[in-house]
Formats: structure tokens, C-alpha cells, sequence
């Protein structure tokens, strides 16, 4: 080998004086002693591209497989968005709909609660979360993931990475429709939602009667009107209290703001929802308040109604 690699050394030093048979002036390069010891290696690729490429094909994957999408979304904390989110899917659900919940509230998750769901945990297969199925929705959240009495100290860059991992990392079902619930306010959470679902088929406010949550939920109009987000209409929570001993309705945050907001800034009205104190306690023990007949589950039956024909998605009767 020695006696090969200094006649090849020779061959190469003396390759300037080397005609070109193929023609031209240029010398020809022979291989080298180095080159021959030394062959030229496959490019290494980036494991962090790598996964990030991944990622993206899983999330486009996942998105393709859903028909609709609904932000539900509000300026302002309180005003009952989980509530919105939970029962409605709910009402999809029980009309013949494939639905899931993305809870996207991750510091404050609620969905898991109102579901029944409480101590449990999703499940993996193929090294891919598994989205919980209860009452036929199947539902993704940080409570279903962690313990429940664990806080999620995040700022936003972990938020946004969580949020892209429950499209990306869950083996979710083709969906009729996949309801969005959001944290208040207009900043990390729902800029990610927006970016990552570029079409958005429509987002619900909700907002409570008084002049302190519709102040507040203007700026969640104004955020979905800036990134290009249809607005389905405003749902004024809470909006009486149904008194369970005569049947009366109290207007304990007053009433009709939410419906005065939307005739305003000429958007539809969805409907109002009254506070029942048994639906209070229904939420707390992970019970459907829309099961039983009362004005509460009339009124969430009545809002998904309209908002199916805004989307044009046909409902079993």
C-alpha cells in the first residue's frame, strides 16, 4: 500500500506536465494519496432540522384532516369562555358532529375538569399522544398531560411550542370540527392559533353584560379583525341569573350588553346564556348541564344551531 500511495504521489506532482487527451489546455487531476486514505464523507444532517421538518409535516397532516375550526376567544378572564367551548362541543357532538377541544389555555387549563376528566391522563401510542374521548369529544389539554396541582411556569416561546405540539404530537381523528379554547387577552396564545391555522373557519366572543368585560372583549374584535379572523358572532354569558326557587331572572352583572356590543360594531349576536346554579355544580363534577331540559341547554342548542348554519355544516335533528 505504502509503495502504491508514492507512485500515486509521484503521478500527482508530476500532473501539471500531464497532457489532456480529452483535449484543451487544462492538466488532468489525479487522485491523491489523501483523497484515497480519506474518502469524502455523506453530508450530516441537523437533527434539529430534522425534527423541526418532521413537526411541520405532522401539523400540516393534522390540520388537513380538519373540516372546521372555532376560536373561542375573549378580552377579558371570567366570563365563562371554557363554559362556551365545552357545551357547545357538546351540542355538535350530540347533533351526529366528529368534535375536539383544543385546550389552548396552558397555565390555566378547565376543559379536562368540566369533562369528568379529572386525574387522568392521555395516553401514548406510537410515540403519539392520544387526544381523551369523553361524551364522544375528543379533547387535548396541559391537565390531561401533568399533574393537575402542578403549575405551568412558561414564558411565551414554551407556550407557543406547546401549542404546535398538540397538532403536531396527537394523533388526532378526522373532525367535523375542532373548537379552540383560549386564555384571555390578545398575545402569545391566540398570535400562535392565528398563525398556525391560517383559515380559521370563524371565532365566538364571549363576553359578560357589564361595561368592565365588553370594554375588555373589544380587544379581542379588534385582534381577530386584524389577523384576518372571521368573527362568528358574540355570546353574552351569564347574562341572568335564573332563580332556582320562583324561576325569576335576575340580572346580577346586568343584561343585554353583550347583545348592545354586537348591534354596535355590526356583528351577529349569537345569543345570551343564563346563570343557573345548578349548571355551577354540574361544571364542578364534570356532569353535561346541556343533557338535562332547562333554558341553559336551550340556549346552548339554539347558538349551535346558528352557528352551523353560518358554517354550513348540516346537523342531525
Amino acid at each position: 500500500m505504502n509503495n502504491l500511495n508514492l507512485e500515486l504521489s509521484k503521478l500527482s506532482d508530476s500532473r501539471k506536465d500531464a497532457p489532456n487527451l480529452m483535449g484543451g489546455n487544462e492538466p488532468i487531476n489525479l487522485i491523491t494519496p489523501d483523497q484515497l486514505n480519506n474518502p469524502p464523507q455523506k453530508p450530516q444532517l441537523d437533527p434539529n432540522v430534522v425534527a423541526r421538518v418532521q413537526q411541520e409535516v405532522a401539523l400540516r397532516d393534522t390540520l388537513h384532516n380538519i373540516k372546521k375550526t372555532i376560536v373561542v376567544q375573549s378580552g377579558k378572564g371570567g366570563v365563562g369562555k371554557s363554559t362556551v367551548t365545552y357545551n357547545l362541543a357538546l351540542a355538535f357532538a350530540r347533533a351526529g358532529l366528529k368534535v375536539g377541544i383544543l385546550d389552548a389555555d396552558i397555565t390555566g387549563p378547565s376543559i379536562p375538569l368540566m369533562a369528568g376528566l379529572e386525574g387522568q391522563y392521555a395516553r401514548i401510542s406510537n410515540r403519539k399522544i392520544l387526544p381523551t374521548e369523553k361524551d364522544g369529544i375528543h379533547i387535548i389539554s396541559m391537565d390531561l398531560l401533568l399533574n393537575q396541582e402542578t403549575p405551568v411556569i412558561w414564558r411565551g416561546p414554551l407556550k407557543i411550542a406547546a401549542i404546535r405540539q398538540f397538532l403536531s404530537d396527537v394523533k388526532w381523528p378526522p373532525l367535523d370540527i375542532l373548537l379552540i379554547d383560549l386564555p384571555p387577552g390578545t398575545s402569545d396564545e391566540p398570535l400562535t392559533v392565528a398563525q398556525l391555522f391560517e383559515n380559521v373557519s370563524g371565532t365566538i366572543i364571549v363576553t359578560t353584560p357589564q361595561k368592565v368585560a365588553t370594554h375588555d372583549v373589544r380587544k379581542s374584535i379588534g385582534f381577530a379583525t386584524k389577523v384576518g379572523m372571521p368573527i362568528l358572532g358574540i355570546i353574552e354569558n351569564m347574562s341572568s341569573l335564573i332563580c332556582p326557587h320562583c324561576g325569576k331572572s335576575i340580572p346580577v352583572f346586568k343584561t343585554g350588553g353583550g347583545k348592545e356590543l354586537a348591534e354596535k360594531l355590526g356583528l351577529v349576536f349569537l345569543g345570551a346564556i343564563p346563570l343557573e346554579p345548578q349548571v355551577v355544580i354540574q361544571a364542578d363534577e364534570g356532569q353535561p348541564s346541556i343533557l338535562a331540559e332547562s333554558e341553559f341547554s336551550r340556549a346552548f342548542n339554539s347558538i349551535a344551531q346558528k352557528v352551523a348554519k353560518l358554517l354550513q355544516i348540516p346537523l342531525n335533528s
